[in-house]
């Protein structure tokens, strides 16, 4: 199985502020790979830095086995939904369509094709009922589901989703996991920032654990081991072992 993501010394900061530190690992294609870590761990800023979004002071990132410049069209993102203006006044089926435009020829304008293809995403989430609503009127879930489905209009062959899960309703939750399940089947490669450690077994076949380097990368099971965890997150708290199935050393 070759590399689908390779990084290697990947270094960060902010204003003089480490924000990560040698950084090195590499996914397979076709994982599902989940980020876990403490709040500051820079898991957002990893994929930042890995897609080109914000600066690196040292390191080298190549995506199926090229820089990130080479293999743009490649790569889809579901960013934080905090990090969105729901307030633009844009449609749902005109938010997905932008997931097309990566294919398009320079000054080229979506048409009936990719119209088409927008809404066959938005149904593969289940929202083709709301093609026409104001991208501001939805629920959070619903909202998310959409930025899947901008993603899916892509045709990446890798996903990054920044915290998918934060303040989506179950449903959305589920349809979100079915998804990203149905995505490895067709031998995609997805990352998943995701912070609840309860259903990190249950999501992924692998993690990255963070907290400004890295701590641990492999198997759900052997990174949720009381004292990897214990390296990342501080004493480990009892609900760590009733709640999260972090196994014993």
């Amino acid at each position: 199985m070759s590399n689908a993501l390779s990084v290697k010394n990947l270094n960060v900061s902010y204003l003089g502020n480490v924000a990560l530190t040698n950084v090195s690992f590499q996914v397979d294609e076709g994982a599902l790979v989940g980020i876990i870590g403490p709040n500051g761990a820079g898991k957002s800023t990893l994929i930042k830095a890995m897609m080109g979004l914000i600066p690196s002071e040292t390191g080298k990132v190549e995506i199926l086995g090229k820089p990130i410049r080479k293999i743009r069209k490649k790569i889809a993102y579901v960013p934080q939904r905090n990090d969105i203006d729901w307030d633009f006044p844009i449609h749902v089926i005109d938010a997905v369509m932008i997931g097309t435009y990566p294919h398009l020829g320079l000054f080229k304008r979506p048409k009936k094709q990719e119209r088409e293809w927008a809404y066959q995403c938005l149904e593969r989430v289940g929202m083709q009922d709301y093609s026409k609503r104001q991208i501001g009127e939805l629920s959070g879930g619903q909202q998310q589901r959409v930025f899947l489905a901008r993603a899916l209009a892509q045709n990446a062959d890798i996903f990054f989703l920044d915290e998918p899960f934060v303040g989506v309703d179950v449903s959305s939750e589920n349809t979100i996991m079915q998804i990203l399940k149905e995505l490895q089947k067709e031998g995609k490669t997805t990352l998943v920032v995701h912070h609840d450690l309860s259903k990190a077994n249950v999501y992924f076949d692998e993690l990255i654990l963070l907290n400004k380097e890295l701590i641990a990368k492999g198997e759900v099971t052997d990174v949720l081991e009381v004292n990897t965890i214990q390296k990342a997150y501080g004493n480990p708290l009892a609900f760590m072992k009733n709640e999260i199935g972090v196994k014993q050393a």
